[in-house]
């Protein structure tokens, strides 16, 4: 399959080479599913147990039968094709259905990956950090799908929408009772008197992979993490700030709009370790 941008796709719908999804499916009409988007490099998915488990957890929470792994597995490995540096998205959604929100009893989950080129961000978003920005686009609180990746992601949409400046690489969204909880694509850190600290996700937000691996990589270094409500007034007095993701990796904060952070050594060892785990290294 070819479509627009610099190098072909691979898609695949339920094991087959396809260019489309049913009208009828639900991930369509309700946004009900889930998905990963996995980093894959010389055709491998360093990361990949970590996202499997996400996914099946996501799907039991929602009800929905998660695919078979080793299926999965192989559609992957299909889909990467030996790339060298790619990008996988995986969507599960609970499959098609009739109209109104009742999901039918017999319907049966839709399986798409599809195959992107990698993105080329600037060397010096991991050397000298990036800045960001708060978005106006405030996150909904509700339990039930907080942590999940699941496809309604229009608050993330209308958030991105908000800046088109290129030297913004991305935007802090808060709950609405103003504490932040993540970046429109990342998660996010703080450090500051020798602790890391980290957004409490158990009412909103994303609980991404690369954000548990550091939390494990720094209790391997013997630095604490706390997981507990961030205030922007708290962000802003760290000595140092970053943003983590599967494909990223761990971007250090140089700026949030007019606040200035520096990067600490802890932070480049505990970033240098996430980055050669991503690298499969």
């Amino acid at each position: 399959m070819n479509v627009s941008g610099d190098e072909p796709h691979r898609v695949l719908v339920d094991g087959r080479a396809a260019e489309a999804v049913g009208v009828f499916d639900r991930g369509l009409h309700y946004g009900d599913g889930l998905f990963e988007t996995i980093a894959i490099r010389d055709g491998a998915a360093p990361l990949w147990d970590r996202h499997w488990q996400r996914l099946c957890n996501g799907c039991t929470r929602l009800g929905i039968a998660p695919p078979h792994g080793e299926v999965l597995r192989d559609e992957l490995a299909q889909v990467a094709g030996g790339a060298p540096r790619a990008v996988v998205k995986i969507i599960v959604t609970r499959g098609a259905g009739g109209r109104g929100y009742a999901p039918p009893g017999d319907v049966r989950p839709t399986r798409i990956l599809l195959r992107y080129g990698w993105p080329e961000y600037p060397a010096a978003h991991w050397t000298n950090g990036v800045q960001v920005r708060f978005c106006r686009a405030s996150l909904g609180r509700n339990a039930q799908l907080a942590g999940l990746k699941h496809l309604n992601r229009i608050e993330q949409v209308l958030a991105r929408s908000e800046w088109q400046d290129p030297a913004i690489a991305e935007g802090l969204m808060c709950d609405e009772q103003g504490k932040v909880i993540e970046a429109t694509a990342c998660n996010v850190f703080a450090f500051a008197g020798g602790m890391l600290r980290t957004p409490d996700l158990s009412a909103c937000g994303v609980a991404g992979v690369m954000r548990e691996l550091i939390i494990e990589l720094a209790a391997g270094a013997g630095l604490e993490t706390r997981v507990e409500p961030l205030s922007r007034e708290k962000l802003l007095a760290a000595d140092s700030v970053f943003l983590t993701n599967s494909l990223i990796g761990v971007w250090p904060v140089r700026k949030i709009e007019e606040h200035q952070f520096g990067i600490d050594g802890t932070i480049r060892e505990l970033a240098a370790k996430a980055n050669c785990v991503l690298r499969g290294e």
